[in-house]
């Protein structure tokens, strides 16, 4: 074969662009995009400094549990977190055991973010096994620092048959913090290597991966210059699982979108001598299905805006700034160095000019392949194709009604070892379980002991106390008859801390202040104490607990709500992208059918294999959205292409050639989406295994059968009305 030019060769009207302008352009957009990339990577280490990984601080402002702690501000003079420190022998604790208690007593105030006068004296448990001491950490300090010192002076302590551990929110905090230890390097790490594997087995190309993986770091490099200087500027708040997913969407994203380009430009390289005029060829192929691709998925991320939320609510834009990033990325950047570097850039299998696309196109279903046969068993059999495809992922999704999303406690957020799990276990062998983590009642001062009467008289509570200024504890118990004094008989009872009003009451629950049971009896305690409220001055109920029960509720409330608002914008966009109403539809109900197979095969694999506690409510709303939103890149991929094929060819015969001209460049895309997924797992948090494992099975569900064979075969029997009420269901060249 010659290198004279392809019969139907282009001749776009770039050929009028000037030399030094075809040089000028690719390299101002690379050292554009490389000082983004050193900006960007800079910003990495400040990542941890803008982390709040606090669950209270993404409640919604005006839950029960928030106006809670904003009053609680008035009664104290700093925010805190509390920890607490657990001792226990079995036996009994001896008096060398006590000795040693009661020095640690005395260093921790002395450890750095401890506050003043904010260690209690131990106290011992009826059974004379164990003893717990109250630490109270200043909010403002580094939590995790704090409870490391804590830690590293009961390691001192604790031997043999003595067992120490410091658990309450601020160990867990801790624990989280230390699961979150290291994202930066251990995540991108894995998802980069995983990416580089599979495209240097698809492309069999060195440099090619190297070119895509370099536009996936430098869109992620410039996410995070944007979001660490938002976070900065207090427009945002970050977290930990939100900086996570950040990462793995930008790779992803950006990635998937570097391949439909240059798909685009290699066909162009067979079709154009010159390398400028095939780059400019395959924007006009690849920017619109990229730009529709990221719209959608930037549209249904930024549904998340409408949460009640405010961790979910963040989300949204943080991560739809970094799709952002990866459709500009592979748009600009990526051209850029591919023209650069040209055929090179496949080597050692270039594209020939004059080669198989351009000689062979009329051919394209007659060469030998995967995708051709496919297409042959879609041609001859569409309905029975997309009929046992539909009843495979109907069957697959029957394990969503074992699914158990109604929230976990904050002991199983991180998987593997954990000393506050460990030590809250031990505390409510010995302690009342809620014993450090009270829920915490704000009342009119007039009405303090009615609202006393129904807590103690509630089940499941232990005690009650209200804070004051003349004891030691800072609080005093109070009973059925009254503040309790606190000296010998004749003392008087201590007055409350009033602010305001209003006083601050303690209620000791029986159960761990995480678990189900406790929400319970906080979730009674508000209906209870509704008779004793007022409309100007109610009674509220908060604490560690409190703030659990309102996040999960605010989930499902979310989950409920913009669920369907994500479908009718993709389904919106849809329509516009493939001027058909018919179509989009189709697809959207694909899409969600996939998605109820992933959830019920990742219901049955959680249950029965991994046995986890449950779900998050937000973990199906957060794998909705981002598999019906990278559900549908797919399957934009395909039937862009394939409307372009059915202008020349017809519909059924656009749907063959669609297939098999994007087959391989979208299952590379499916594989690496899922591969970047599937990296989140190696963090030992509970919420990204199962986020990561719902998207990257639902991923491959849609690359390999969804996309490969429901939508084909279903598209191909329905035929030109498909695309009804366009002109091209009426005017079809078939």
């Amino acid at each position: 074969m010659t290198d004279s030019a392809p019969p139907h060769a282009d001749r776009p009207e770039s050929n009028r662009v000037p030399r030094w302008l075809r040089v000028l352009i690719p390299s101002v957009l690379i050292l554009v995009w490389l000082a983004a990339f050193g900006a960007g990577g800079a910003s990495f280490g400040a990542l941890s400094d803008v982390i709040e990984n606090d669950q209270s601080q993404f409640l919604p402002s005006d839950s029960e549990s928030t106006r809670v702690q904003e009053l609680q501000t008035d009664f104290r003079s700093e925010e805190v977190i509390p920890a607490i420190v657990v001792y226990a022998r079995d036996g009994g604790l001896t008096d060398r055991d006590t000795g040693a208690i009661d020095d640690d007593v005395r260093a921790f105030a002395s450890i750095p973010g401890v506050v003043d006068d904010g260690v209690s004296p131990a106290v011992v448990s009826e059974d004379g096994e164990a003893a717990e001491v109250f630490v109270q950490l200043d909010a403002s300090a580094e939590v995790a620092d704090v409870v490391e010192d804590l830690r590293d002076r009961i390691g001192e302590t604790a031997g043999g048959d003595l067992v120490a551990a410091v658990t309450g929110p601020a160990g867990f905090t801790a624990d989280l913090s230390g699961a979150f230890a290291g994202i930066d390097g251990l995540l991108l790490l894995v998802a980069f290597a995983a990416v580089f594997v599979i495209l240097v087995i698809v492309y069999r190309s060195p440099l090619l991966p190297v070119i895509v993986l370099g536009t996936s770091l430098t869109a992620l490099c410039a996410s995070v210059l944007a979001v660490v200087s938002l976070a900065r500027a207090d427009v945002l708040v970050l977290n930990g699982q939100t900086q996570g997913i950040l990462f793995i969407l930008v790779i992803g994203a950006a990635t998937d979108y570097s391949l439909l380009y240059i798909a685009r430009y290699r066909e162009a390289l067979e079709t154009h001598e010159k390398k400028w005029e095939a780059t400019w060829s395959a924007l006009r192929g690849a920017w619109e299905p990229i730009v529709a691709s990221g719209g959608t998925v930037v549209a249904g991320l930024l549904m998340l805006l409408l949460s009640e939320l405010a961790s979910n609510k963040i989300l949204g834009p943080v991560s739809a700034i970094g799709i952002g990033f990866a459709v500009l990325t592979a748009l600009t950047l990526l051209p850029a160095l591919m023209l650069w570097a040209g055929r090179a850039a496949f080597w050692p299998l270039r594209p020939r000019y004059g080669g198989a696309v351009a000689s062979d196109a009329g051919d394209v279903l007659e060469r030998p392949g995967v995708w051709q046969g496919i297409a042959r068993v879609i041609a001859r059999r569409p309905r029975t194709v997309w009929l046992v495809s539909t009843l495979l992922l109907g069957i697959m999704a029957l394990g969503t009604l074992q699914l158990r999303a109604d929230g976990v406690p904050s002991s199983e957020f991180v998987l593997g070892e954990s000393q506050a799990r460990d030590g809250q276990v031990v505390l409510s062998e010995h302690f009342p379980g809620g014993s450090g983590t009270p829920a915490v009642v704000i009342a009119p001062e007039d009405r303090l002991q009615e609202v006393a009467d129904v807590l103690l008289s509630t089940d499941g509570v232990e005690s009650v106390s209200v804070l004051t200024p003349d004891s030691p504890s800072g609080s005093a118990p109070v009973t059925d008859d009254g503040v309790r004094p606190l000296g010998p008989p004749g003392t008087p009872a201590p007055e409350p801390t009033v602010v305001d009003g209003r006083v601050q009451l303690a209620a000791t629950l029986q159960d761990a202040s995480d678990s189900d049971a406790a929400e319970a009896v906080v979730a009674g305690l508000r209906t209870g104490l509704d008779v004793v409220s007022s409309g100007e001055d109610p009674v509220l109920v908060g604490g560690t607990t409190a703030v659990a029960l309102d996040t999960t509720q605010a989930s499902i409330r979310d989950r409920t709500l913009i669920i369907p608002l994500v479908l009718a914008v993709i389904l919106v966009i849809l329509m516009f992208l493939l001027r058909s109403i018919l179509a989009p539809v189709l697809l959207i109900a694909t899409v969600v059918l996939s998605f109820a197979a992933a959830l019920g095969v990742s219901a049955l694999v959680f249950d029965e294999i991994l046995a986890f506690p449950g779900a998050d409510p937000v973990v199906p709303l957060f794998g909705f959205v981002f598999l019906v939103a990278l559900g549908v890149d797919y399957n934009i991929f395909l039937m862009t292409r394939v409307r372009e094929e059915s202008v020349r060819h017809g519909t059924r015969e656009g749907v063959r050639r669609g297939l098999v001209v994007t087959g391989g460049v979208i299952t590379s895309a499916g594989l690496v989406l899922a591969a970047t997924f599937a990296a989140l797992g190696v963090l030992p948090i509970l919420f990204l295994v199962q986020l990561s494992f719902i998207v990257a099975f639902g991923v491959l569900l849609d690359t390999f059968l969804v996309r490969s064979l429901l939508v084909p075969a279903l598209s191909y029997d329905v035929g030109r009305a498909i695309w009804w009420p366009s002109k091209l269901a009426r005017t079809d060249p078939s």
